[in-house]
């Protein structure tokens, strides 16, 4: 009996041990589970946020290809008003005359007549060219723009190329002269003359070529152009040297700004001739478009060389 009792104890002992042995079993399976579960969760994260980042990547991608595709719509600003030809042709005559007037007093100057003590000669001079020149640019730039107003007309080739440039003309007037006393003048030092010689014909070279009028209108130009778009909107770019009858012309895709107005305010603002593009888009004929333009210096560079073959021909004759 003695020894069954004890069997019993020990096969209770047993159980408990082997119950306790599934249970660590079974904890080791669930830490070993939670571990694997965490790191399938870590794992699907980082996933999930590679993926999120990739398709943000992909749809800022997207819309710079849109931005770049189509450009943003450009910013359109009403034109200035074309203002008074006659106001602008009295400023311009007005500074063509203070331009001669500083032309006398650099001659005066030159002659001894006119002595500013608490400045050398030769800074007396520069000064005098300086402010010549100033009158002459501005006066120029006033008469171009009186002449895109009120445009003369080209019947008199002669007449419409000296009245589009006048401007030229009175910086011819205004440093020539000088040009020629300070040469010709013995009592100058030599340091003076040379140095405010080279001066004023650096001046002369500017103001003519930025008196020159490079982009000429006549009148039966702006006429026809009136007559054939009327009172049709145009537009035109800050930097550009032609009008257009759209806004959406290739050639104005780049341009952020746009200024719309009628032709006659285009033409003020030294945009005389139409866009080609726009021009054969809409049908339109009868007005200078920039191929017209081209067309001219072509037709200029054929003559010239048709005078220079004819020159040689001459010569090889003689």
């Amino acid at each position: 009996m003695a020894e069954n009792k004890t069997r019993k104890i020990i096969s209770a002992d047993t159980g408990e041990e082997v119950v306790e042995g599934a249970k660590k079993k079974v904890q080791s399976a669930e830490a070993a589970a939670k571990k694997k579960i965490t790191a399938a969760e870590t794992t699907a994260k980082k996933k999930v946020t590679a993926a999120e980042t990739t398709a943000k990547e992909a749809a800022e991608n997207i819309e710079e290809a849109v931005e770049t595709a189509a450009p943003k719509a450009a910013k359109i600003k009403e034109a200035k008003k074309t203002g008074s030809a006659t106001g602008l042709r009295i400023g311009a005559i007005l500074l063509f005359v203070a331009a001669i007037v500083f032309e006398v007093l650099a001659i005066l100057i030159v002659f001894g007549k006119i002595n500013l003590t608490f400045l050398p000669m030769i800074w007396q001079l520069i000064i005098m060219i300086v402010l010549d020149l100033a009158c002459v640019i501005i006066g120029a730039q006033l008469w171009k723009k009186a002449n895109h107003i009120d445009p003369a007309s080209e019947k008199n080739k002669v007449k419409f190329w000296i009245w589009n440039n006048m401007g030229v003309i009175a910086a011819i007037v205004a440093f020539v002269p000088i040009i020629i006393i300070m040469l010709a003048n013995k009592n100058l030092d030599k340091k003076t003359k040379v140095i405010c010689t080279v001066v004023a014909v650096i001046a002369l070279l500017i103001g003519g070529l930025t008196a020159y009028d490079w982009n000429p209108v006549s009148l039966e130009q702006k006429e026809a152009a009136v007559d054939v778009l009327g009172d049709t909107q145009v537009y035109w770019a800050p930097f550009g040297k032609v009008y257009h009858t759209s806004q959406d012309c290739s050639a104005l895709n780049r341009s952020e700004t746009l200024t719309v107005g009628t032709v006659e305010q285009a033409i003020a603002a030294n945009r005389v001739r139409l866009c080609s593009f726009c021009a054969k888009r809409d049908s339109i004929e009868g007005v200078a478009t920039d191929d017209f333009a081209r067309d001219e210096i072509a037709e200029t560079v054929d003559n010239a060389a048709e005078i220079a073959e004819g020159a040689a021909t001459t010569d090889q004759a003689a």
